[in-house]
């Protein structure tokens, strides 16, 4: 994985974080699960990352 790929990665999740507690804190459902979307998007990414560097 290189450094970007993980940045990018830790960029999105760090967003997600984010978005999920003003969603919280705001009460705002929608927003909430946009953030934990993007946790689950990155957290993905990171994953398919790992295999590919496993396998190179």
């Amino acid at each position: 994985m290189s450094f970007i790929d993980k940045a990018k990665n830790a960029a999105e999740d760090a967003l997600g974080k984010a978005k999920e507690v003003i969603g919280d804190a705001t009460d705002n459902k929608n927003l909430e699960a946009e953030g934990k979307t993007d946790q689950g998007k990155a957290g993905i990414k990171k994953v398919g990352e790992n295999i590919k560097d496993t396998f190179k």
